[in-house]
């Protein structure tokens, strides 16, 4: 399961995705629960961002 969740389209699918709903929850959403998915879906977005801009460096060094 590693494996797949760190391989680079499942990553890029999950920095576009979760980037994509954190942007429209708050407009979908009404309220305290829009925010706090945005902020969650956000969080996954960020996780996924630095492990490419991580990766991206190792292979590089390569």
């Amino acid at each position: 399961m590693k494996a797949l969740l760190s391989s680079r389209p499942v990553l890029w699918f999950l920095f576009l995705f979760n980037l994509a709903v954190a942007a429209v929850a708050p407009f979908v959403v009404d309220g305290s629960q829009g925010v706090m998915t945005a902020v969650g879906m956000g969080v996954v977005s960020l996780g996924a961002g630095v492990s490419l801009v991580r990766d991206r460096g190792k292979k590089a060094a390569s």
